[in-house]
């Protein structure tokens, strides 16, 4: 089975560090708490690691685990964000289209690339922020009136995740890719959608943004979906075999509580009625 698209990345940024430490399975269960077939299942992507394994790998490897706990925040979301709203079982379309609950990207598409690139950025980002804050710590001398670290701000805990910050915020984000602005770490899922003919949709929304988007998936080419919010209609179109394969956002629109959206699926299939839901941004 293959794993969905956020923890994919992850475990494709853990292989990367895992490399650097030149261990095997066998030098990974030896020297953390995790035993080897643990580690063959996060490293694969088949099981969302623990933080503290995410932690443990970058230490062995002697690097900033910043970006990798960035990654592993999106991919817990995520999965946290389906669990909660499984949709019910509904008919497959008669010529076969396949069920999926969330199938990746290839690796290499536009999509998955964006996604790693705008992540790292703005982990690396939180990381540099980090070692300015501690070198200024480090350099003053003591509070005002002398005493010792009276007036220091206390350094984050080392368990703490860093969670990169959103790229827009409200109207700046009016019209942008969700994923490549980072609106899509911690959104809300307000409702989940089956189709008649077996695609999977979802309305979602960012507090952190300020904003409500759709996606899909388990699409074929042709298909489209429109979102309906304030300000112009936004939609997203399935035009070749890597959009069919992977999640497919439209873009954002600004919303804010009481606000409803709704999202309409226009199969590629001619004859077939569009299908339509809303969710009340909450």
């Amino acid at each position: 089975m293959t794993p969905p698209l956020e923890r994919a990345e992850l475990a494709a940024a853990l292989r990367e560090v895992r490399q650097r430490t030149g261990l095997s399975l066998t030098g990974l269960e030896e020297r953390t708490p995790f035993s080897k077939s643990s580690w063959g299942r996060y490293l694969k992507g088949d099981t969302l690691p623990p933080r503290d394994a995410v932690r443990a790998l970058c230490r062995l490897a002697g690097e900033p685990d910043g970006r990798c706990l960035a990654l592993w925040e999106i991919a817990e979301a995520a999965g946290s964000g389906r669990a909660a709203h499984a949709p019910a079982d509904a008919p497959s379309r008669g010529t076969g289209r396949k069920e999926a609950s969330a199938p990746p990207p290839p690796e290499g598409t536009n999509r998955n690339r964006s996604l790693r690139v705008a992540v790292a950025v703005a982990a690396g980002a939180a990381v540099l922020a980090s070692a300015v804050t501690a070198a200024v710590l480090l350099t003053d001398g003591g509070a005002p009136d002398g005493s010792a670290g009276a007036a220091r701000t206390a350094p984050a805990s080392p368990g703490a995740a860093v969670v990169p910050p959103p790229r827009c915020r409200g109207a700046s984000c009016a019209g942008k890719d969700p994923i490549n602005m980072l609106c899509g770490v911690h959104p809300d899922t307000l409702t989940t959608y089956r189709t008649a003919v077996g695609a999977r949709l979802e309305l979602r929304h960012s507090p952190r943004c300020g904003t409500s988007w759709a996606r899909m998936w388990a699409t074929e080419i042709g298909d489209r979906v429109e979102l309906v919010a304030p300000g112009p209609p936004r939609s997203a179109e399935v035009t070749d075999a890597l959009d069919a394969q992977a999640y497919l956002y439209t873009p954002m629109a600004v919303t804010s509580p009481g606000a409803v959206v709704r999202a309409c699926f226009h199969p590629s299939a001619a004859g077939t009625d569009p299908e339509c839901f809303e969710a009340t941004v909450r």
